[in-house]
């Protein structure tokens, strides 16, 4: 009895992923991917001409803002601005100090080392302070 299982458990170690793999080709290929009864090719083809709209996430939106206000500003508007944003939206926190070290390595590059770390605030803890010294 011992052996006839020991079979079993091997043929159906050989046979199963044949089969699942079979199975799941047949799935695929018989799924309408294209959403309609046009080819898949035909339905990509559609309206090339125009570009495809990205939608980007709203921290990258705010970091882009932010380092065109220290751009055109200072640092220091740039993290009075993070901090107002964080506070008035909560899911921003946890992509505060990200921004932080952006807005600390775009100061050097503007200021130079020294006087971008006179803007610094307490803003996402030091995180500012950590963008300027990576930067160094």
């Amino acid at each position: 009895m011992n052996q006839s299982a020991r079979r079993i458990g091997r043929t159906l170690a050989l046979v199963l992923p044949v089969v699942l793999v079979l199975s799941g080709t047949l799935a695929v290929t018989r799924v309408n991917w294209s959403g309609g009864s046009q080819s898949v090719l035909t339905a990509s083809a559609e309206d090339v001409s125009s570009p495809a709209k990205t939608t980007r996430a709203p921290q990258e939106a705010l970091r882009d803002r932010l380092l065109l206000e220290l751009q055109e500003k200072n640092p220091g508007i740039a993290l009075t601005k993070l901090q107002q944003e964080v506070d008035a939206r909560p899911s921003l926190a946890k992509h505060c100090a990200w921004i932080a070290r952006a807005l600390g390595r775009a100061a050097v590059r503007q200021y130079g080392p020294s006087r971008a770390q006179s803007f610094a605030r307490p803003v996402c803890d030091t995180a500012f302070a950590t963008g300027v010294a990576q930067s160094v």
